[in-house]
């Protein structure tokens, strides 16, 4: 089954994301959230080991999505990733959906009426 979109850019992160790897995974979320697409797609499939740099991207282009209200999500996630973002509580940082500064910010407090 084909599940690309040209609407959903996908980045292949393989092999190790550590220190030395992770400049140019970084500099290509960065391309691609300039796009400010709806949803950021990197999948791990291909992925041996990760190192804090490497999670740092992760957080970087949920923080990133986050200003421009692009949804990242991860595919493809292997064991050892998915128990690093439970522990690190990355897992629940993915979960919140984009603010879209289109709208403004949620209402806060109570409407006064005249």
């Amino acid at each position: 089954m084909d599940r690309s979109d040209p609407a959903v850019p996908v980045i292949g992160v393989g092999g190790d994301l550590a220190y030395a790897t992770a400049a140019p995974l970084r500099a290509e979320v960065d391309r691609l959230l300039a796009g400010r697409p709806a949803t950021l797609v990197l999948d791990f499939a291909d992925l041996l080991f990760l190192d804090s740099t490497g999670l740092s991207v992760i957080v970087h282009a949920w923080r990133e999505g986050q200003q421009v209200g692009t949804r990242i999500e991860l595919r493809a996630v292997p064991r050892f990733l998915e128990t690093i973002l439970d522990l690190t509580g990355v897992t629940g940082l993915l979960d919140r959906a984009p603010v879209d500064d289109r709208t403004g910010p949620p209402a806060t407090g109570s409407a006064a009426s005249a």
